[in-house]
């Protein structure tokens, strides 16, 4: 495939034909994955429950590191295929989107804002609106802050949770006709 062109990125949006959704149950897998790789650190290494941890054992790093991979794969998918939904002309490169979340003051933002851009992009495909913007950006922040703050393990099960939803509703709206545009939305 030639990058370096727009042809290929003309070719790739083929109507009819979607790329895959994520595949949430995956991350729900490494989300419990990370609660045992704690709860064995924890228990091999009581120390770690007494002391903050600079340097965790490595089995929970892979843990922590290779579910937060996950989710940014995940982010990159959802964005692929609002790409293709769009035709192309969706404003945020998927790419882009996964790696917006490794930017240190900024990522806490954009964990609000591409959910809410992704439950305006339903709503304006369906006859009513589906989800509020606000409480879809505040829900997967929500997660994320659990995950960076409190808990990962936890956190990234909230966080397909959140994603689950996210795809859910992504579906639906694939599903149907887009909505003609006869006047602004609510929650938009």
């Amino acid at each position: 495939m030639n990058w370096s062109s727009g042809e290929s990125q003309k070719q790739q949006f083929q109507p009819g034909v979607l790329p895959r959704f994520p595949r949430i149950w995956v991350g729900y897998l490494l989300g419990i994955a990370t609660l045992l790789a704690e709860m064995i650190a924890i228990t091999m290494h009581p120390e770690l429950a007494k002391e903050p941890m600079l340097i965790p054992p490595l089995y929970l790093f892979l843990a922590n590191f290779i579910s937060l991979i996950y989710w940014l794969v995940c982010v990159y998918e959802f964005h692929l295929l609002l790409q293709h939904a769009t035709g192309g002309s969706y404003p945020v490169k998927p790419l882009r989107a996964a790696w917006f979340h490794l930017i240190p003051i900024y990522g806490l933002y954009w964990v609000f804002k591409w959910p809410r851009e992704l439950a305006r992009f339903v709503n304006s495909r369906l006859p009513a609106p589906l989800m509020n913007p606000d409480k879809t950006g505040l829900a997967v922040f929500a997660a994320f802050t659990v995950f960076l703050v409190l808990d990962r393990g936890f956190g990234m099960i909230l966080l397909f949770w959140a994603a689950s939803y996210l795809s859910r509703a992504l579906r639906h709206a694939l599903a149907v006709q887009p909505a003609s545009p006869e006047g602004q939305l609510p929650f938009s």
